[in-house]
């Protein structure tokens, strides 16, 4: 079909049909279907085999910014610090912003999204009202939580791209104010850093989220939507964000620069890059303090080994760990107890998360209903001077979070045996749902993709 002008979902249909023509296009090859990408937010190894590349790159425009009906529709190779360039404009935010500006809108909702709103609006997949998703065989399906697919609506989050690619969503949005007033909640005992936390996201909050720098030195943060600031600070460049939490009780923030504020250091974990010595911060320059800079350094380094090449010199063994785990709050003391003890990385990041629906159950990322839980964020690598077996310490963390009713995120490295996986991700509802809209196995399975690493 013939696009408009300045016809933005005109232009989004004719992107869809060029994309289906492609997907449908006969292939000898038999090899899986597989993305065309230059970037991805995946923290895990892959040991891929040849694909069959669809490029979903053009996929990358905001359709329409409903504010009196709270939503914007938006396709899904958007990042979402496109999406929020073109909401904060018109008063709103999507409900749920992930922490890093190059998570893309399908990538969140096909894997999973978190951030400070969560323990009011839940994860990303949360706050998806409908989506379209490009089959394997090349149709378009539909998705809500009352159609004919509503199977693909519950089952998709989680998927990895096992099912389908997100090539539109409609998502929830919020409306926002001025800036965001910052507090700062300093606690020395977990018991009590648990407590506030739950009674703060009982309470008139927009933003919970909290981090554990040492044992006896936790950090809860509470943020509120204002209209007037008495200063608004700016984190970009030369100021770091996370040593504001242990300098200050309260601080403000521009709504831009408070969704923003973890992407400029990567939370903290530029510090492994050197980014954060004032000296380097300036060569470097504001352009390259952002995750996608570091991103690109970390795949170098993945590529060859240079980190792991000097600890071995120095006659240590390492081993990455980078992993985000959701616990219930009611075991989230017994979990941090085991991550200091166990596995010694420090900071970690907490986000609570609202209890789930029983009237949305998503299939492959089952949290417990009214259950409320708390994320763990903890990235980096662990070091020991014995050599263990591969994957030993990220083997602790799943074992620990079976063992106390809880569930871990997909994007890095995961070592479940398949009993384990089946057990924790639903794969006899998964299984049911590959044969219904990949029945010829166009794409990889989940547990090939996101434990082998095919």
């Amino acid at each position: 079909m013939q696009a408009r002008a300045d016809d933005p979902l005109a232009e989004h249909a004719a992107r869809r049909d060029r994309l289906v023509a492609a997907s449908q296009a006969d292939d000898a090859s038999g090899a899986p279907l597989g993305l065309e990408r230059r970037s991805s937010n995946l923290f895990r190894e892959r040991f891929e085999a040849p694909k069959r590349r669809l490029d979903l790159r053009e996929f990358r425009h905001v359709l329409d910014v409903d504010v009196a009906g709270g939503s914007v529709d938006v396709e899904g190779s958007t990042c979402y610090e496109e999406l929020v360039a073109a909401t904060l404009p018109k008063g709103v935010m999507p409900a749920v912003v992930p922490q890093l500006k190059t998570i893309t809108v399908g990538g969140a909702a096909a894997g999973v999204g978190i951030e400070a709103t969560s323990f009011r609006h839940g994860l990303v997949h949360d706050t998806l009202l409908e989506f379209d998703v490009l089959l394997p065989d090349g149709r378009v399906a539909t998705c809500r939580p009352d159609n004919e697919h509503r199977d693909l609506f519950f089952g998709f989050p989680n998927s990895y791209g096992t099912l389908g690619y997100a090539i539109r969503l409609r998502l929830q949005t919020l409306p926002v104010r001025r800036a965001v007033r910052v507090e700062h909640r300093r606690h020395a005992d977990p018991r009590a850093f648990f407590d506030d936390l739950a009674l703060q996201c009982a309470g008139k909050a927009d933003f919970v989220d909290g981090v554990v720098f040492a044992p006896g030195e936790l950090v809860l943060t509470v943020a509120r939507f204002v209209d007037d600031a008495p200063w608004l600070s700016d984190y970009t460049f030369e100021k770091i964000y996370y040593r504001s939490l242990r300098e200050r009780e309260l601080d403000y923030l521009g709504v831009h620069d408070y969704l923003w504020r973890w992407d400029t250091d990567w939370f903290w974990c530029s510090r492994n890059l050197y980014a954060q010595n004032p000296l380097l911060r300036r060569l470097l320059g504001r352009e390259r303090l952002n995750s996608r800079f570091y991103t690109r350094v970390m795949r170098w380094n993945g590529k060859w080994g240079l980190t792991r090449r000097l600890a071995r010199l120095r006659g240590r063994f390492t081993e990455s760990v980078i992993q985000d785990v959701d616990i219930p709050l009611s075991r989230a003391g017994e979990f941090l107890d085991f991550l200091l003890r166990e596995i010694g990385i420090l900071p970690v990041w907490t986000c609570p998360i609202r209890p789930a629906r029983a009237d949305r159950r998503f299939t492959l990322y089952p949290l417990e209903p009214g259950v409320p839980c708390v994320n763990f964020g903890f990235w980096d690598v662990v070091e020991s001077d014995t050599r263990h077996e591969p994957g030993h310490f990220n083997r602790l963390v799943e074992r620990e979070v079976m063992r106390l009713g809880g569930i871990k995120s997909l994007y890095s490295d995961s070592f479940f045996t398949r009993e384990e996986f089946a057990q924790a991700y639903r794969m006899d509802e998964y299984a049911a749902l590959k044969a219904k809209y990949d029945p010829a196995g166009r794409m990889l399975g989940l547990y090939e993709k996101c434990v082998l690493r095919a």
